[in-house]
C-alpha cells in the first residue's frame, strides 16, 4: 500500500505473503489512480521507505518512476546531533491506514480465493476511505456555522473555541475556519 503523507491510500497492490515489499514496489507505483505532479528540480518527488526497501531492486523502481527515495540504512538508526534517538519513524502512518482497512470485514478475513476479488474489495474500500474524509471536510464549515449561530443548542458539553479548533483539524486549514 502506497499512502500520503497523512496517511490516505494511494495504490493498493496485492500477492502472496511471502513475497518481499520491495519487489512490489514497482507494481505498487504503476497502480496509483491519481496523477502526481511532474517533478522539478526545485520540487522532486519524494518516497520515504523503510528498511526493508534497502536494496537494489528499491532503489531502482524509485528512480524508474522519478521518485528520490529517502530509505533508513538497515542497521542504521535517526539520531541528532548529541546521538540521542529524537524523533520516531513515521512508519505509523502507513499501519494507521491499515487499522482503517482492517474495520471492513471482508478486507480483514480474507474469504476469496481468487485475487481479483480481493483486490477489488480493498481498493472499494479504499475508496470508502476517501468518501468519508471527502465528506467530514465539506460538512465541517456548515457544523461550524451552525454552532456559531446557535450556540445554545450545541448537543454535547463543550466550549465553543474547542468546537472551532475540531472543524480546523477536519478542514486542516485555519483560515478557511476563520472566514466563516
Amino acid at each position: 500500500m502506497l499512502v500520503e503523507g497523512n496517511g490516505w491510500p494511494l495504490a493498493v497492490c496485492i500477492s502472496g505473503a511471502n513475497t518481499p515489499d520491495a519487489q512490489l514496489l514497482a507494481l505498487t507505483l504503476d497502480a496509483i489512480v491519481v496523477e502526481r505532479p511532474a517533478p522539478t528540480k526545485d520540487a522532486p518527488q519524494r518516497l520515504c521507505l523503510d528498511k526493508g526497501y534497502d536494496n537494489p531492486t528499491g532503489e531502482a523502481a524509485a528512480a524508474q518512476f522519478g521518485y528520490v527515495p529517502h530509505i533508513r540504512r538497515i542497521g542504521e538508526e535517526k539520531l541528532d546531533e548529541q546521538g540521542e534517538k529524537k524523533h520516531p519513524a513515521r512508519r505509523w502512518v502507513v499501519e494507521r491506514s491499515l487499522a482503517w482497512l482492517s474495520r471492513c470485514r471482508a478486507v480483514l478475513v480474507r474469504h476469496d480465493k481468487l485475487a481479483d476479488r480481493y483486490l477489488a474489495m480493498v481498493k472499494l474500500a479504499t475508496a470508502m476511505l476517501w468518501f468519508r474524509r471527502w465528506h467530514q471536510l465539506s460538512l465541517a464549515p456548515l457544523l461550524l456555522k451552525w454552532i456559531v449561530s446557535s450556540p445554545s443548542y450545541l448537543p454535547f458539553p463543550y466550549p465553543l473555541e474547542a468546537v472551532r479548533q475540531l472543524v480546523c483539524v477536519l478542514t486542516g486549514s485555519s483560515e478557511r475556519v476563520a472566514n466563516i
